[in-house]
């Protein structure tokens, strides 16, 4: 079950350093850069530790999706981005996709 939480942690921590990013405009803003090295080592450190017992492809898949999902609604609200109804649909797939590995595991 631990493992299971250093997973979530590795997710947001991966939108963590995604969203500091994009506030980097580009790495030309420090404190948002440090945002990113931190997100993104404490990201990278917390799927390591989920991979010791999790399986690589599950682990990752959820990493990744659910990451990708996140960071789209962060964007929507935070960043004011617009998602059309393909962009809607892509979510779904990507959550009934998510919910379909973890269950077959």
């Amino acid at each position: 079950m631990v493992f299971y939480l250093f997973l979530a942690g590795a997710i947001v921590f991966e939108v963590f350093g995604s969203t500091m990013l994009k506030l980097s405009h580009g790495f030309t803003r420090f404190v948002p850069v440090l945002g990113v090295v931190a997100g993104y080592i404490a990201a990278f450190y917390m799927l390591s530790k989920a991979l010791q017992v999790l399986p690589l492809g599950l682990s990752y898949a959820t990493w990744s999706g659910v990451g990708t999902i996140l960071t789209v609604i962060i964007g929507v609200y935070l960043f004011k981005e617009k998602i059309n109804r393909q962009g809607l649909l892509g979510i779904a797939i990507l959550t009934i996709g998510i919910v379909l590995l973890n269950l077959a595991k």
